[in-house]
C-alpha cells in the first residue's frame, strides 16, 4: 500500500515535470541576439499546455502547429517514461523492504546477544548472569542466526554504542538488576525476562528506538512485525534450543502475490476507476483522499484478478489498512463501497470467483 501511494505521487511530480517542460520550451531565450516575442511565446505555452492536457486525458481535439506539437509529444514522452521508471523502482523496492524486515529482526535478536557480551565484560561480575543465561545461549548457539549476523556484522561496528546503552539504559532498568541478582531462572522467568526487554528496553521510547527509526524509514509500521518476531522466537526456547521466524512462510507464493497486486493495480482500467468515482456520491475519484483511493483500488484489483480469495475476505482486509492508516471515518466508508461495489462487479462479469473465493464468509 505505502509503494502504490508512493506511486500516485511519483505520477503527479512527473506530470508536473512535464507542465515544467512545456514552459521552458516556450520562455524567451536570454542568450538569442534577436528580439523576443513574449506575447506569442505566451500564446504558443497556453496552447501547448491546453493540448498536452487534452492528449493526456485522451481527448480529442483540433490539431496544433507542429512546432508546438513537438513540444507536446516530449513532455508526454517524458512523463510515461519518468512514470515506468517509478514503477519499477518501485515494485523491486517492496520485495527489498521485505528483506530489509528480515534483516531488522535479526539485527535486534543480535542486540540482546551484544548486550549480554558487553554486560560480561562488566567490572560488576554479577553483570555477567545475562551472558551465562540458557535462553541467551541458545540465541548465540542459533546456527541460523550466527550466520545471519555474521553476514550483515552485527553490532560489531557498534561496540561503543551498545556500551553507552548499556550503561545508560539497561543498567538503569530495576527488572534487569533484579533478574541477574538471581542464581537460578527457570525457563518461563527466562522468557519473562527477555520479553521486558525487548518491549520496555530495546523497543521503548528511548535513544535505542531512536536507532531503529533512523536507520529504517517504516519503523513506525515495521516496529510492531520485529516485536511480534521477536516474541515468537522467546516463546520458542525448549531444551535449550531456539527457534527462528520468518516474515513470510513461503516467500515464492508470497512474492508473486506481492507482484500481481502491484502491477495490476498500477495498471487498473479506467473503468474500474469509473466505478469507484460512480459510487462515492459526490466524491469524484481524483478527489478521494490518497490513501482512501489507493486502498479502494487495490480492493478492486485483488476482488478481479484473484479468484481464489473471497470477497468477505478482501474487503475485511482492506477495511483494516483503512482503519490504520486512514481517516476516523473511513473504515466504514471503504466497507460500504466495497460491498456495492463488488456486488456490481459480480452482476456485470468483471468478477469471477472459483475455489475457495468461492466461499460465503458472512
Amino acid at each position: 500500500m505505502q509503494s502504490l501511494f508512493a506511486f500516485e505521487q511519483c505520477k503527479e511530480a512527473n506530470y508536473q515535470l512535464a507542465l515544467d517542460l512545456l514552459a521552458e520550451r516556450f520562455k524567451p531565450d536570454l542568450n538569442s541576439m534577436e528580439v523576443q516575442d513574449k506575447v506569442l511565446l505566451k500564446k504558443q505555452h497556453k496552447a501547448a499546455r491546453q493540448a498536452f492536457e487534452n492528449k493526456f486525458q485522451e481527448i480529442e481535439k483540433e490539431t496544433v502547429a507542429a512546432p508546438i506539437a513537438k513540444v507536446v509529444d516530449e513532455a508526454l514522452e517524458l512523463y510515461h517514461k519518468q512514470v515506468k521508471k517509478d514503477r519499477t523502482f518501485l515494485g523491486k523496492n517492496i520485495t527489498i523492504e521485505i528483506q530489509k524486515l528480515t534483516d531488522t529482526y535479526h539485527h535486534v535478536l543480535g542486540l540482546i546477544i551484544a548486550f549480554a557480551e558487553v554486560a560480561a565484560s562488566d567490572k560488576k561480575p554479577v553483570h555477567a548472569n545475562l551472558l551465562s543465561q540458557p535462553i541467551v545461549r541458545a540465541l548465540i548457539e542459533n546456527e541460523q542466526l550466527k550466520k545471519e549476523l555474521l553476514r550483515s556484522a552485527g553490532w560489531s561496528g557498534e561496540v561503543n554504542l551498545v556500551r553507552d546503552w548499556f550503561r545508560e539504559i539497561v543498567k538503569e532498568d530495576k527488572e534487569y538488576l533484579a533478574f541477574i541478582e538471581q542464581k537460578e531462572a527457570d525457563a518461563e522467568a527466562q522468557k519473562g525476562f527477555l520479553k521486558h526487554l525487548l518491549r520496555k528496553i530495546i523497543l521503548a521510547n528511548n535513544a535505542i528506538n531512536d536507532y531503529f527509526d533512523e536507520q529504517d524509514i517504516r519503523w513506525a509500521e515495521d516496529k510492531d512485525i520485529i516485536k511480534s518476531l521477536a516474541d515468537k522466537t522467546i516463546k520458542s526456547f525448549e531444551n535449550g534450543k531456539v527457534e527462528l521466524q520468518k516474515v513470510s512462510l513461503d516467500w515464492e507464493d508470497d512474492k508473486l502475490f506481492i507482484d500481481k497486486l502491484f502491477e495490476n493495480t498500477t495498471e487498473l482500467a479506467p473503468e474500474f476507476k469509473e466505478l469507484i468515482a460512480s459510487n462515492t456520491k459526490n466524491w469524484e475519484v481524483d478527489r478521494l483522499p490518497l490513501t482512501d483511493r489507493v486502498i479502494l483500488e487495490m480492493a478492486i484489483t485483488e476482488m478481479i484478478y484473484f479468484p481464489n480469495i473471497p470477497v468477505k475476505v478482501t474487503i475485511n482486509e482492506y477495511i483494516e489498512l483503512a482503519k490504520d492508516y486512514s481517516t476516523p471515518k473511513s473504515r466504514q466508508f471503504i466497507n460500504g463501497i466495497l460491498d456495492v461495489m463488488s456486488k456490481k462487479m459480480k452482476e456485470s462479469g468483471a468478477m469471477k470467483k472459483s475455489g475457495r473465493g468461492l466461499i460465503d464468509n458472512k
